[in-house]
């Protein structure tokens, strides 16, 4: 997840994904334009946070908390979940 450190969408993403048992890999934008760049170029996005889960795209929080709502976050996550041992 490309994040800030304040942003309160970054918090609450990193809630919901480790409230599910997810490990969160974070990756800080602020203060890094190289970084905010390759978030950008990943993403086609400019605002954090950009959510990856493996190679697939997510988006921001508000599109992984619409894919929590409609029953489809859990089965995205549960290959990491079974890699991680949770």
């Amino acid at each position: 997840m490309y994040c800030t450190r304040f942003c309160p969408y970054c918090i609450s993403a990193d809630r919901l994904l480790k409230g599910k048992g997810v490990p969160v890999t974070k990756i800080a934008v602020d203060n890094d334009p190289d970084m905010w760049g390759r978030m950008e170029q990943r993403s086609g996005r400019h605002t954090v946070p950009q959510i990856f889960i493996g190679d697939y795209h997510v988006g921001g929080y508000d599109d992984l908390a619409a894919l929590d709502r409609a029953g489809e976050l859990d089965p995205l996550l549960e290959p990491i979940l079974k890699a991680s041992g949770t």
